[in-house]
């Protein structure tokens, strides 16, 4: 096997910074005058006739402010582009919160997104610990907007959507937006130094490992506003972008990596609790590939599976690889297993033969169980975030958010 898949060694360093460089390149044309990012096209073109989403936003904004700290040229400065975006036509001044987006005549697109105020929350913190000018109001108000209306401090988890006014909450409550509120949250602990955050993401952390457990580690995704698994919800459209229909192996595999983080950034717990924590985060992440990976033949990651494990969505997302890679190399940091860093080998050889883009860059978002190009749920190239991570999270701390790890690289501190 070729050096450069090979993890620990100078090729492979070389190869993830390489991507690291390319990927920045490519989105360079994100911000939107107003700020707000374009959905991006195969070859990184704006597309202009598509919503700008406040979700996408934040995520670029997260991404090129960590490529300030890398002190990548311009990054400063895109940076700042889409933190006016946050800052102006994605705002909601007369409610509070921000908009799901705007459309391409900048009307407002109604409804409050949990999903899309974590990533404010992760954009500004990443932001904040760039330097980038307004962060830290912006990390302020997210927090305070997050804290009123989506965390719920009686059930340790977060709500899903409001309506616009902030006045009708929506009976749907879903995992992936308390996933990525974990991430956000532990993101805020480690920038402002708040344990408050980290408290709450293990509370989140503790109500998924019981559903774990409870499913054979095949983490429902969709639950009422008791906090009841919908097993069959979207069984007729399980492809959706948002909600699909069975398990998420991705989602145990990134599930499995907050986990990690979580349990090692934890000072409280003992040597026993932070070892059932990485337990679990085996077992979520052992049970997905075992269930997604060459389920039909072909190399890749399965979108989803029903409740016996086997594939429903054949199509290969190009964020579940990305998540692979940065679980597989973060629980062979954690176990020293052998396995682990052959599966980074695996999802590394992967990626350069079959879902990096060599000609317009990025990587392809969507591929059939063929692995041939497809673009029905993800077309095009939206945005970097889940790559560009995956770049530089197997050289990370294991308990460091991204951000503050890219940081203290930078400074040399801890």
């Amino acid at each position: 096997m070729d050096n450069k898949y090979i993890i620990d060694t100078r090729e492979n360093m070389d190869s993830l910074q390489e991507n690291v460089r390319s990927l920045l390149e490519f989105g360079r044309r994100f911000p939107s005058p107003g700020g707000s990012s374009y959905y991006l096209g195969d070859d990184g073109t704006p597309w202009t006739d598509r919503n700008r989403e406040t979700w996408i936003t934040s995520r670029m904004i997260h991404v090129y402010s960590i490529g300030k700290m890398l002190r990548f040229p311009g990054c400063k400065e895109l940076a700042e582009k889409g933190l006016k975006g946050l800052l102006g036509e994605l705002k909601d001044t007369a409610n509070g919160g921000w908009f799901a987006g705007v459309t391409k005549n900048g009307e407002k697109l109604e409804g409050k997104q949990c999903y899309a105020h974590a990533f404010v929350m992760l954009a500004a913190s990443s932001a904040y610990l760039a330097g980038i000018t307004g962060a830290k109001e912006l990390l302020d108000e997210a927090t305070a907007v997050y804290d009123r209306f989506f965390w719920n401090e009686e059930e340790g988890l977060s709500s899903d959507t409001w309506n616009t006014e902030f006045t009708v909450l929506d009976d749907y409550r879903g995992l992936n937006a308390n996933m990525h509120t974990v991430e956000a949250f532990l993101a805020v602990a480690d920038a402002l130094k708040d344990e408050k955050y980290r408290v709450r993401a293990g509370r989140i952390i503790d109500r998924v490992s019981g559903w774990a457990e409870e499913n054979n580690y095949r983490l429902p995704e969709h639950f009422t506003k008791e906090w009841k698994a919908e097993l069959n919800k979207n069984i007729d459209k399980p492809d959706d972008p948002f909600k699909p229909y069975g398990a998420t192996p991705g989602h145990g595999i990134e599930w499995a990596r907050l986990i990690v983080q979580w349990a090692s950034s934890t000072e409280k717990l003992d040597k026993t609790q932070r070892e059932a924590y990485i337990k679990t985060a085996c077992a979520l992440y052992d049970r997905a590939v075992s269930d997604a990976w060459n389920a039909d033949g072909e190399p890749g990651i399965v979108y989803t599976t029903d409740w016996d494990g086997k594939p429903v969505v054949h199509d290969r997302m190009h964020w579940t690889l990305a998540e692979a890679i940065n679980t597989s190399s973060l629980l062979y940091r954690i176990t020293g297993k052998k396995k682990y860093s052959d599966d980074y080998s695996m999802f590394m050889e992967y990626l350069d033969n079959t879902v990096l883009d060599h000609t317009t860059g990025s990587w392809f978002h969507q591929l059939d169980e063929k692995n041939k190009l497809k673009g029905t749920v993800w077309p095009g190239k939206s945005d970097l975030y889940h790559a560009f991570q995956s770049m530089l999270i197997p050289y990370s701390p294991v308990n460091l958010s991204i951000a503050t790890a890219v940081g203290c690289s930078i400074t040399g501190n801890r």
